[in-house]
């Protein structure tokens, strides 16, 4: 038997590749996608948000927020404020751009009155949020500083810890998403997952004085609610336990499918909590666990608890209560 890496490459003489016949069999290939999917239109990157251009506007809008902190070297108080409007009014107008390209791609370009109206709208309400997202930023910050017994500092908090810059671009993202801009907010939390390895869904709510310590790996789906005061640790995982389907097989969308946290929850590294359920407020999951069933205000919820419970009742049910 042949193994096709074995086989002979069909180049022209001196070369190890044939680019015409590469580039017309991906050209092939997209004329099959397109012709296959004609509802999900394809209108190339001059049509369509740009993560690169997105990437850019996240960092300097991190840097108007914390402009001492996240902005450029040369930003001191005596300049910050004049950095601030500056970068503020270039990062505003760009991502106008950008929301009218989402518009542009989700309506069509049929109305661009329609389309312009509505990026303003977006980027109007989103640039008269920012203040107060940056008070309510700043608890999450200070919920980190207060969480973690390594931490000099709160600007150690905002140059170092991976949790607060996935917490920022989560803020500004999930203010996007309500106000009609999901793909672009979308384009956000993927950048901050890329860097942080915390995936947090735009739709994701999330009360204020948050924190994530460590993060890696933790998973916030996009129907979650979150309370206030609420910490976790790294791989947690706030999922959907199943994907209901319409008749056609096709999964069903919008459906509130991940947990509800209530306020003054810890949930310890590697938990994993699936479905709508409920976590009473106050309540304490351990390392580990995995849940699928409400739990009530107060609750210490453990592996070894469990696994203690599970063996109980199975004594009981064999009528070796005294363990013979």
């Amino acid at each position: 038997m042949t193994d096709a890496h074995d086989e002979p490459i069909e180049a022209p003489a001196g070369h190890y590749w044939d680019i015409d016949r590469i580039a017309a069999e991906l050209r092939d290939a997209r004329e099959d996608w397109r012709n296959a999917h004609k509802r999900h239109a394809e209108h190339g990157a001059a049509g369509f948000p740009s993560r690169h251009v997105i990437d850019k506007i996240m960092i300097a809008l991190c840097g108007a927020l914390f402009p001492l902190r996240l902005g450029p070297s040369f930003v001191r108080q005596h300049n910050e404020e004049a950095f601030v409007a500056e970068t503020l009014q270039t990062a505003l107008s760009r991502l106008y751009g950008q929301i009218r390209l989402e518009l542009g791609y989700s309506v069509g370009a049929a109305d661009p009155h329609l389309v312009d109206g509505e990026a303003g709208r977006i980027i109007g309400h989103f640039a008269r949020e920012l203040p107060r997202l940056r008070r309510l930023i700043d608890t999450d910050v200070e919920a980190a500083y207060a969480g973690d017994p390594a931490a000099r500092s709160v600007d150690e908090m905002l140059i170092c810890y991976p949790c607060v810059l996935a917490i920022v671009h989560h803020r500004l993202a999930h203010l996007l998403h309500g106000l009609g801009a999901p793909l672009v907010a979308r384009i956000i939390s993927e950048i901050a997952n890329s860097r942080t390895g915390i995936d947090i869904h735009p739709g994701a709510s999330i009360g204020e004085s948050f924190f994530i310590d460590h993060g890696t790996g933790v998973v916030i789906g996009e129907t979650a609610i979150i309370g206030r005061r609420v910490r976790l640790y790294q791989a947690v995982t706030l999922g959907a336990r199943s994907f209901p389907a319409d008749a056609d097989g096709a999964l069903r969308r919008g459906l509130a499918r991940h947990p509800i946290v209530e306020d003054d929850v810890v949930i310890y590294a590697g938990a994993t909590i699936l479905g709508r359920v409920t976590i009473g407020a106050g309540s304490t999951i351990g390392g580990n666990v995995w849940l699928t069933t409400s739990v009530p205000a107060g609750s210490v919820i453990s592996q070894a608890r469990a696994h203690r419970d599970g063996i109980a009742e199975l004594l009981r049910l064999t009528g070796d209560e005294d363990g013979a």
